[in-house]
């Protein structure tokens, strides 16, 4: 059964009890990057393979995110910031124990591609708390697998080079 949670600005994802903050350097450009985040919500199960479905809501002011595992997650778009910054909070979710939670894309250029940061900000009782810290390193491992597969779904194959054999 989904829940209300406390609403929360972005400014949460500095200072919330639990924050999960992960990087990955990717070969794609940020605008590339950011299409993919905040323009082609539904692609994230292609490449976010923890994503069973989203689905843009409220002419793209909101989502509707369901995790494989039957997590459900109806957020509230709260930052765009084409190339730079997307963010969103949970309003409602069926995770148990979760009292507010919400999640910010930073962009950053790097050379010709992007340094992404992915922060998870959460609030919840101390079990929920403990919870997502031990869960910390399959989370980062499962962010890691997304940027991969995103960087291969956004960067050409290359050409093999001159004298090499494949």
């Amino acid at each position: 059964m989904a829940r209300r949670l406390r609403p929360v600005e972005l400014d949460f994802t500095a200072t919330a009890p639990v924050r999960l903050v992960h990087t990955a350097t990717l070969a794609a450009p940020p605008p590339a990057v950011y299409r993919s985040l905040a323009v082609e919500v539904g692609s994230m199960p292609s490449w976010f393979t923890a994503v069973a479905s989203a689905v843009p809501t409220g002419d793209g002011a909101g989502r509707t995110i369901r995790l494989r595992g039957g997590i459900v997650f109806e957020e509230t778009i709260l930052a765009t910031e084409p190339d730079t910054r997307y963010g969103y909070r949970v309003d409602l979710t069926n995770a148990p124990g979760v009292t507010a939670m919400a999640e910010e894309w930073t962009l950053f250029p790097a050379g010709k591609g992007t340094r992404l940061r992915w922060t998870m900000a959460v609030d919840g009782p101390a079990p929920v708390r403990f919870a997502l810290q031990l869960a910390r390193p399959g989370v980062g491992l499962s962010f890691r697998d997304a940027a991969r597969r995103l960087d291969r779904r956004l960067t050409p194959a290359r050409p093999p080079s001159p004298g090499t054999a494949r």
